[in-house]
């Protein structure tokens, strides 16, 4: 019973943080409408003068401003209407979890790149690397398929909230390629910067300290 009451505080916890997620998610893509529908107004204006002017030979560069920024809306008004549309992430910390396990989420935020800082905070050691960002129509589905597809080397059993698995980023690449089609960019190798200069640092505190114990046991 204490057992089931604890995983029901857990799952209740894991929805309030996908809740939170999405919130932000949809106050992002709101301030971004907002952010597009008033540059457009301002280009509609400049257009408009310089039409009133006769300057009509400066308004072609003004138009093709005009028109990326329709685009703008539009890509910001699919994303907000289509609650499946996002990014799908495959990232590891080897400084905190080793070399054979990655993290395989995803976010409907604007910049994927704010929800990866979001999960390097302080409760870890050392920052994520990024092995994809991988934008999707269906990013839900090809999530739900990469998590079916390494079910077997899910880390945690018990809260299917928590997204790691004991796998490496060039098996996630295989199966994100089969599953999701063309992937535009993907690195194999964790980079791990803090991680790796951290050990260095540590080694050289070690022999530092290993040839001070030398020294001072050659001159006694």
């Amino acid at each position: 019973h204490l057992e089931a009451k604890k995983a029901a505080k857990e799952a209740e916890r894991e929805e309030r943080a996908r809740l939170r997620e999405e919130k932000k998610a949809q106050a992002e893509l709101e301030a971004e409408r907002k952010r597009l529908e008033k540059e457009k107004s301002h280009y509609e204006n400049a257009i408009a003068k310089l039409r009133e002017s006769g300057r009509d030979d400066e308004i072609a560069d003004l138009e093709n401003k005009l028109v990326e920024i329709n685009k703008g809306i539009d890509n910001v008004d699919y994303r907000h209407g289509n609650i499946r549309a996002g990014y799908v992430y495959v990232i590891s910390n080897i400084g905190s979890f080793g070399e054979r396990m990655v993290k395989i989420g995803m976010t409907r935020r604007l910049d994927p790149m704010d929800r990866v800082r979001e999960l390097g905070d302080a409760s870890v050691p050392f920052n994520f690397d990024v092995h994809a960002l991988h934008f999707s129509d269906d990013a839900v589905g090809i999530e739900t398929a990469l998590h079916q597809r390494f079910a077997q080397a899910k880390v945690n059993r018990i809260n299917n909230r928590r997204e790691f698995f004991y796998v490496t980023p060039a098996e996630v690449k295989q199966a994100l390629l089969e599953i999701g089609g063309n992937v535009l960019e993907y690195r194999d190798d964790a980079e791990a910067e803090q991680f790796r200069l951290s050990q260095a640092i540590i080694a050289d505190e070690k022999n530092a300290a290993e040839a001070a114990h030398r020294d001072a046991v050659d001159h006694k």
